[in-house]
């Protein structure tokens, strides 16, 4: 018997079926949670749309399409939905991220149309923990960023982005998109320093995504005079500490495989690998 499936822009409406959806997997959608659980489904307020896709009646599978492509809880079936979605809206989105599984069988359906891309990183392990580490103590002098540090943080928020990315998130707009939202980590308290002696950043990290269930550690930033030294480690357990206490009962982050450092740092201070994504940068 064939299943009747369809697949269709989500409205305010179906904000329940869809936070259903998303809380099928709180660690790996935790981006995508944290903004409707802010904005709901209204497409000016979420920064995109929302797409679904639909089996037997019922929401199995979404879309985010904004700023990024990010496929949800997606079967093969939705997938392919989505691309041909994608196809006939035509690029709009600076990456496609999310699982690795779906996020290589969309970008195997589009890179046609959109390729080249400029990078794909087709296995970015996706850690968790959700306990402090025996071994490691956290470093006393990580603290949350204060208000009047944002031009302070800006900086290395800056120099770790390029880095990571490959490009200055300063291009374009000239950094006005990245600096509000460097100053909503600031100013909602997730965001944390060690400075030196001289005020200048030493390690940074950000809780970027926040749901009641996980959030999700983004930006992790040594100095690069003070890499090799032991800072990251105590940092990431400091900031560990804090997500912890007051944000969720589950820590993520994904990291590039190829980034052996930081990959023994993650483990060293208790991260286990669950998963992977897997980014497809424009």
């Amino acid at each position: 018997m064939l299943t009747q499936t369809t697949s269709r822009v989500l409205e305010p409406s179906d904000l329940d079926a869809a936070l259903a959806v998303l809380d099928r997997d709180p660690v790996a959608n935790a981006f995508v949670a944290a903004r409707v659980q802010i904005a709901g489904l209204d497409p000016w307020r979420l920064g995109g749309e929302m797409w679904g896709w639909y089996e037997d009646g019922i929401l199995t599978s979404m879309c985010y399409a904004g700023a990024n492509l990010v496929p949800i809880c997606a079967t093969p079936r939705a997938v392919r939905a989505f691309a041909d979605r994608a196809r006939r809206a035509g690029r709009r989105c600076s990456s496609i991220v999310g699982p690795a599984e779906p996020t290589a069988a969309l970008w195997q359906l589009l890179e046609p149309q959109w390729g080249p891309a400029r990078e794909v990183r087709a296995h970015q392990p996706l850690l968790v923990t959700e306990r402090m580490p025996d071994t490691v103590t956290p470093d006393p002098y990580v603290r949350r960023v204060r208000k009047h540090e944002l031009d302070t943080i800006m900086p290395a928020c800056v120099a770790m982005f390029t880095e990571e990315v490959g490009v200055s998130p300063l291009a374009g707009d000239g950094g006005l998109l990245y600096q509000a939202r460097v100053a909503e980590l600031v100013g909602s308290g997730r965001s944390f320093a060690r400075f030196d002696a001289d005020g200048k950043v030493m390690f940074k990290a950000e809780i970027g995504a926040a749901t009641d269930r996980a959030c999700q550690i983004q930006g992790v930033w040594v100095a690069p005079e003070h890499r090799g030294k032991g800072v990251a480690a105590p940092g990431m357990a400091a900031v560990l500490r804090y997500a912890l206490a007051d944000v969720a009962p589950v820590v993520s982050l994904y990291v590039n495989d190829f980034n052996t450092p930081a990959r023994r740092t993650y483990a060293t201070v208790g991260f286990r690998e669950v998963g992977a994504f897997m980014s497809v940068l424009f």
